[in-house]
């Protein structure tokens, strides 16, 4: 493995250790060029589908891409670059955004469960289950309107869902669904660049809405949101990967890694025949070649 793709180690979140965003540089690239990163992008796109086609051909594991981050860090444009090679048949996305009020008349799992990939897919969650640990953490409001019983609208609500993530996602792996969890980790000076490319590009213009510039506002508190869901919520089974994201080249390349890394420790292969179907395609074969003209 050369020295860039064992340094991908460190964006994994080590299990039970308190987590602190200053860690972690949104601008660091594995001394790996914008040129370098394309080229192995294009190599990464290509395993990533051999990987894809074994899964859906092997049929009892599912690959669950989970992608949160704050506005403009990129996960539009990474799930499109990294996915780009993978066979559409195997291949789900769901977008979430809030919660409609059939849903809200579920638990906020609820949704999540109902997007799961089939075994044999590649399921990917723009935004997930996650919004209910940070938006609805930052804006409190959020919590206090939703259709709970009065005495779960506490301050340990929060640990209480923490432990009700881990469990719905060990319960994933134990069934054959791997989660991967990605936080694509932008600065706030580099959002703001690109929320003025937004603005100021009127091909842009449709991306930008008054309501992102605000939620810049409450910047430090998704920090202290986020940081509390890596702490409690990287887990052995589970982890989390805080990915860079203020270089969109190297932030599509480290997904892609990453992503195909745990897809080959699957040992993912094609269906063996047993004898009595081998000898029906030998059979076969014979017929096909007995056809006149």
């Amino acid at each position: 493995m050369t020295a860039w793709r064992r340094q991908l180690d460190r964006l994994r979140v080590p299990p039970g250790r308190t987590v602190s965003l200053d860690r972690y540089r949104p601008d660091w690239t594995a001394h790996v060029t914008k040129a370098e990163a394309r080229e192995l992008l294009a190599e990464g796109v290509q395993k990533l589908a051999s990987e894809q086609d074994k899964l859906y051909a092997q049929d009892t594991h599912a690959v669950l891409l989970i992608f949160q981050a704050m506005d403009a860090a990129g996960k539009d444009g990474t799930i499109k670059h990294v996915m780009s090679g993978i066979n559409p048949q195997g291949c789900q996305v769901f977008s979430f955004k809030a919660p409609s009020s059939e849903e809200r008349d579920h638990g906020y799992l609820w949704r999540s469960f109902k997007a799961l990939p089939e075994r044999g897919r590649i399921g990917i969650h723009n935004r997930s289950h996650y919004e209910e640990v940070l938006i609805a953490r930052v804006h409190r409001e959020i919590l206090a309107g939703q259709q709970l019983p009065e005495e779960r609208k506490t301050p340990r609500v929060w640990k209480e869902r923490f432990a009700q993530i881990n469990d719905f996602e060990r319960y994933l792996v134990e069934n054959g669904t791997i989660p991967i969890k990605f936080f694509l980790n932008v600065s706030k000076e580099e959002q703001k660049r690109r929320f003025l490319a937004r603005i100021d590009e009127p091909a842009k213009n449709w991306k930008f809405s008054v309501n992102d510039a605000k939620e810049r506002t409450r910047w430090a508190d998704y920090m202290k949101a986020y940081e509390a869901v890596f702490t409690h919520t990287s887990t052995k089974y589970a982890p989390w990967y805080i990915v860079p994201a203020d270089n969109k080249w190297f932030t599509r390349l480290a997904v892609a890694e990453i992503i195909y890394q745990r897809m080959k420790a699957l040992k993912l292969r094609y269906p063996s025949l047993s004898e009595d179907k081998r000898r029906e395609l030998l059979r076969a074969r014979r017929v096909l070649l007995a056809e006149s003209g």
